[in-house]
């Protein structure tokens, strides 16, 4: 049997993997946000169009409010896990940040749908 030699791991301060997993974790929470921000805005712009038959757009409207409540949980999560400055500045960037292309049509109504296939 060979024994294989390791390269020696590179020793990192507890410190300075504790400022890192920190920064991690708050970028992939900002990242969840910017999802739901993101759903939001498309879910918005679709039920404000005129192509969606009522019955889409009552579910347009529930989830478009059960999305408004899991995107401010989530800045409510960041604001107990990291500070109330941080949600805060990571609610403005992602407000800033995350647009929506202007392309995005909402979901084609059955009968549209059903006209495709046949």
């Amino acid at each position: 049997m060979s024994a294989s030699v390791l390269s020696p791991a590179p020793i990192v301060p507890a410190s300075v993997y504790v400022r890192l997993k920190h920064e991690t974790n708050l970028a992939a929470m900002t990242q969840e946000l910017c999802s739901l921000r993101f759903s939001i805005v498309l879910l918005a712009r679709w039920e404000a169009s005129r192509s969606v038959d009522a019955e889409n757009l009552v579910e347009l409207r529930e989830e478009l409010a059960d999305l408004r409540m899991y995107y401010f949980e989530k800045i409510d999560e960041i604001a107990m896990t990291f500070g109330v400055r941080q949600a805060m500045d990571a609610k403005e960037c992602v407000e800033r940040t995350v647009t929506v292309p202007k392309g995005m049509m909402p979901p084609m109504r059955k009968r549209e749908q059903e006209q495709l296939y046949f």
